[in-house]
Formats: structure tokens, sequence, C-alpha cells
């Protein structure tokens, strides 16, 4: 959504400026000003501020549709992705063969890594630590999931779990390490887009075409593991066909071509000009930031 909405590049950049030495600096001689005019606090307020909406108002529903709707929500997504993939490479002009290769290698990681099974791995505050650095790193790319490394590091129930038992120590290791791995990697992520713009927005289409593996709508389980509480969840999941074409069928396609028209439509808005704003809205075209 960050992409289709021309925000993305703004947002790593605004990211970016918090691990800067120009931040830092200001920070440490208690130069208010000069931090407000570096953090960017009203962009990245308003992000923060439709996050925390999002969360209190989807996430019981959208709990309450995986349990009990997976498929009719899956194929939502799946409509949204499929969208989000044609929406962002509009955007990237000149394809090469090397830029192709970056499609097909960044396809090729996220398939692998959407399909991996959960690891046994150690619950102490340096793994923890690290669990939080590459979870957060995770969640700024498109297509891979920070709950969902999370989950392949073995973490997801631990981290959920300190949350419920209120684990302040647990908590503050893995948020320590969300800090320091967000800001690190959006120090590279910029470094990226000002050196190989184009590659960068070509490895993340394909970050976001093998994600498609993931929410497939139609699954079957393989092989199922027993979580902390004993209960039995799927482990490994293969995408198979619909039996047979019914009701449910059609309504999945119908709600994955609503999706579909849902990013086509916010991709159109978010790229008429902005006769306030003069600047335009397309991914990598915005100005560039004072601090450089």
């Amino acid at each position: 959504m960050a992409f289709i909405l021309g925000i993305y590049e703004e947002l790593i950049e605004s990211i970016r400026v918090l691990g800067s030495p120009e931040f830092l600096k200001a920070v440490a001689g208690f130069r208010i000003g000069e931090v407000l005019r570096l953090f960017r606090w009203k962009f990245l307020g308003s992000v923060l501020a439709g996050i925390f909406v999002a969360v209190l108002s989807l996430a019981k529903g959208l709990e309450w549709l995986l349990e009990n709707q997976a498929v009719y929500l899956w194929s939502f997504f799946f409509g949204l992705v499929l969208a989000s993939i044609y929406s962002v490479s509009k955007r990237k002009t000149h394809w090469t063969r090397g830029t192709l290769g970056a499609v097909l290698a960044g396809t090729v990681v996220a398939y692998v890594v959407v399909g991996m099974v959960p690891l046994q791995t150690p619950e102490n505050y340096a793994f923890l630590f690290f669990s939080g650095a590459l979870a957060i790193c995770a969640m700024i790319l498109p297509g891979i999931s920070g709950s969902f490394v999370l989950v392949l590091l073995g973490k997801y129930e631990y981290v959920l779990a300190a949350v419920n038992n209120r684990d302040l120590a647990t908590l503050a290791v893995v948020a320590a390490g969300c800090v320091v791995g967000l800001i690190t990697f959006a120090q590279f992520l910029g470094w990226l887009f000002r050196r190989y713009h184009d590659m960068t927005i070509a490895v993340l289409i394909g970050l976001m075409v093998g994600s498609l593996r993931k929410i497939w709508p139609w699954k079957e389980t393989v092989e199922f593991m027993r979580d902390r509480h004993g209960e039995l969840q799927p482990m490994i999941e293969k995408n198979v066909l619909p039996e047979s074409w019914n009701g449910e069928v059609g309504l999945a396609l119908a709600l994955a071509a609503v999706g579909f028209v849902v990013v086509l439509v916010l991709d159109r808005l978010a790229n008429q000009p902005n006769p306030d704003a003069g600047c335009p809205k397309a991914v990598g075209e915005y100005p560039e930031p004072k601090d450089r």
C-alpha cells in the first residue's frame, strides 16, 4: 500500500534520517527545533496514526475472518497484491535483462522464505534482539511479513506470550532490536534507492510476486505441529486448486476482483496531480530531503 500510495521511498527516507549524524547530534545537543525539522514528524505521525486506527478498527474483524472465512479473506488479499504488482511495475520505466533478473531473484527469495518451516531456536536475550531486528526489517519489505519471520524463528508465540504476561524485560529486548534493525536497514534501503533505484524497485516487485504463494486462498495441510498450549497448528501447507466450481469459488474470485479494483482506484487517486502541494506523486519522484 505504501508503494501504491506513492509514499514508500519517503517513508524509508524519513526513517533513515533517525540514524543520520545530523539527527543524532541534534538530539545529543537538545536542539529541539532542528530535531523536529529533521524528524518529519508530521509525515511519520500521520502514518502511525493511520496504522493505529486500522489496528483498532480492523484487528478483531480480520481475526474472525481468518478463523471462519479464510478463503474469502485470502482471495481479497490475493487481488490486492496482484494489482499492487501491476501498479508498481508500471512505475518501473527501464526494463532490462538486469532488472528482469532482479525481479526473478526477488520472486525466488520470497517464494522460498514464505514456504519455510518454523525452527526451534534459543530464548536468550541475544537471539530475541536479533529476532526483533530481523522481523522489523521484513515489515518494511513488501511481500514478507514481520510476524511470519517471527514464526519462522520460533518466536512469535513467545513474544505474544510476553505481551500478554507483561514481560517487560523480554519486550524491551525485542523492541530494542526492532529500533536498531529499523534504523539500520532504512540506511541500507535508502542507499540502494539512491544508487540502484531501478534494480531495488525490481527486487521489491519480485518479493511481492513470490509472496503470492503464501496468500493463495486454497491450501491443504500436509503436516501439523503442537503449539505451546498443546493445540494442533498447520506447519506445512501446499497450495491446491479448488475441487470444483461452486458458490464459494465464484465469491472468492469476485472478492479477488474487488481487491484488484480497489488498488487500481487507489493508484489512480494517488497519482493525480496535487495543485496545492506542487510536487509529483509517483514513486521515486520526491524532492531531495534537506539533510542530504
